[in-house]
This record gives C-alpha cells, structure tokens and sequence, in this order.
C-alpha cells in the first residue's frame, strides 16, 4: 500500500476568458488514470463545453504509486465546500476500472458518484440521479469517450419532478446499516 499523500497542490486551469466562472469541476486519478485526467483537463481547457467553468486538478501530479480513496476523498471535500459561490460543483475520478473510485467517493454523505461507461449513462446519471461526481475507467474507456462522458455530465441538469423523491430516500439511507433496516 502506498503511503498517503500529503495534501499535494490543486492546480486551477482557466480558460482565456473575460467571463469569471460560476461552475466549478474537480479532477483527480490514481496513477492509473494519470494519463486520462491531464488528457481530459487539456480537452475541457478548449473545448466550449468547458466555457464557464473553474478546472482544478487536485492530483496526482506524477506517475508514482498512489492510492485511490485518498484521492476520491480529496473530490468529495472539494465538491461538498461550499465556501467558494459556485452555482454547481461537480468532480470527475479516474482509476483503471472506476470502481474504486466511486466506491471510495460513495462512503462520503452527500456524494452521489456515479460510474458511467458512456455518453447516454453519464447523461443519464445527472438527469435521474442528480449525480455530483463521475468516475470513469482509463482501462475501460478511450479519450474520446471520455471526453463525450464529460461533456456529458458537466451538460446535463437533474430534472427534478418524481426523481427528488428517489433522491430523498437515497439521503435516507446515508450512514445507515443495512442490518438495521
């Protein structure tokens, strides 16, 4: 087991606009998924999708051994802080396969990770499931499909009506037991 980091830097990225952002979206892999997030963080730095947004890289910023939920805690923290005015926080995991990362992320209350393989299922985790961090695979998923995932994701809103109610059962369920139901 590698040993846990110390708090390494968030990088922010901006685009070159006059606009100040009032969205913000955080980035963090293991070493695995390294390669997938700097790809990922170049994409969202150009694309217009990533109009209107603050990027932060929250690491690892080298190729070393590293350990997963110290990185999926990092994005909760950050999408949960609501000390900056942003109008929505959302984060983006990447590990070989993305489970780690969302079930490290899914031990957090208030997080709502969904692990997407594709376009229609990043879409649909916004729009159904309010969700408020993507993981996502960089064995299992290509740049390109990734890239569509993000857009996705960062795209799409909750659409609210009988899925509030999901929701709210869902909260219900944070911190408890399954043995206690």
């Amino acid at each position: 087991m590698a040993k846990p980091p110390a708090r390494p830097p968030a990088i922010l990225h901006q685009r070159a606009s006059s606009a100040p952002a009032k969205n913000l979206v955080v980035f963090a892999s293991d070493h695995i998924g390294l390669d997938l997030k700097n790809a990922l963080i170049r994409f969202l730095q150009t694309a217009p999708a990533g109009e209107g947004w603050d990027i932060v890289d929250l690491g690892p910023h080298d190729a070393d051994r590293c350990d997963y939920p110290d990185y999926a805690k990092l994005v909760a923290e950050a999408v949960l802080d609501k000390k900056k005015p942003y109008e929505k926080r959302l984060g983006v995991l990447i590990c070989g396969t993305g489970i780690g990362m969302s079930i490290a992320a899914n031990k957090g209350q208030g997080i709502r990770c969904a692990l997407c393989h594709d376009q229609y299922t990043a879409e649909m985790a916004r729009k159904h499931n309010d969700a408020n961090v993507l993981a996502l695979g960089s064995r299992t998923t290509g740049a390109d499909v990734a890239g569509a995932m993000v857009v996705a994701f960062l795209g799409t809103a909750f659409e609210g009506e009988h899925h509030s109610a999901r929701l709210d059962k869902l909260h219900a369920l944070e911190g408890c037991r399954y043995s206690q139901l």
